[in-house]
């Protein structure tokens, strides 16, 4: 799918979150074998050594794998956004990423708007080709594009059948933001869902399946995260089969307002 900047995404990515260092690079050398071409990372994950690695060692073109970091919450300013990328930059073993994003507003800290104007420079410089935010709500998607002029090209949020965050996607869809789906699947905590198994059974699929496919269909781009081959390969393997209104509308059924991370209004990291 395209971003509103023009930049080319891949819809499908696979996330490392989580995934210790030492574990990341045989994880994300299996993902790229299993087909996905996007890699989401962040500086706080403490791994972007090893996805370089993995990128280097699978043999594939580097403007052949879509790759996003996110900046450290305790970097955030105009020259620590920039120095920090740099950094980023030395640990991938690449000239640029594809994707930055600001991981948390952090409001109480009231730095965002600082950060993102080095963020802007960054594009300019060609050191990434896209620039977005992760965890951004409506207030402060509104004053950046207030006082710098420049609308993120994506915000990262938590988005599952348990959140659906209907106003925040309306939003997004308004300002030509894409958005992106963290914890898609609640932390496996919403595949035990009755009305899940239900469209699985329906689909012949696995909920984890249905619940990924939602997520295709309302053009969120999804990151699901196992160090498991065998998984890698099921939660990709969701192109084959559609959802109807019915179904979806069912799913839409399940939002509860719930949430498995912070709150981003009063997340201080």
């Amino acid at each position: 799918m395209d971003l509103a900047d023009g930049v080319r995404i891949p819809q499908f990515g696979f996330g490392v979150a989580e995934i210790p260092p030492e574990e990341t690079t045989r994880a994300v050398r299996a993902a790229l074998e299993a087909g996905y071409r996007h890699i989401d990372t962040a500086q706080l994950y403490r791994n972007e050594a090893a996805v370089g690695a993995a990128i280097a060692e699978s043999g594939l073109a580097r403007e052949d794998v879509f790759v996003t970091t996110k900046l450290a919450n305790d970097a955030h300013g105009h020259d620590n956004a920039i120095t920090a990328l740099e950094g980023s930059l030395r640990r991938f073993g690449f000239d640029h990423v594809d994707l930055y994003l600001i991981h948390w507003p952090l409001p109480a800290r009231d730095n965002y708007v600082r950060t993102w104007l080095g963020f802007e420079d960054l594009l300019r410089a060609g050191k990434t080709r896209a620039i977005g935010v992760s965890n951004f709500q409506p207030a402060h998607l509104d004053r950046l594009a207030a006082e710098t002029g420049t609308v993120p090209a994506v915000n990262q949020i938590e988005l599952h059948p348990a959140l659906q965050q209907a106003a925040l996607r309306e939003h997004h869809r308004a300002h030509g933001i894409a958005t992106e789906a963290w914890s898609p699947l609640a932390r496996a905590g919403v595949l035990g869902d009755s009305v899940l198994a239900g469209l699985a059974e329906k689909h012949g699929r696995t909920p984890a399946q249905v619940v990924l496919r939602w997520h295709v269909q309302l053009g969120n781009i999804v990151f699901p995260k196992t160090v498991s081959p065998r998984r890698m390969r099921e939660n990709l393997d969701v192109f084959g089969f559609a959802l109807d209104d019915e179904d979806m509308a069912a799913i839409g059924g399940l939002d509860e307002g719930r949430r498995t991370g912070p709150d981003p209004d009063t997340f201080t990291a």
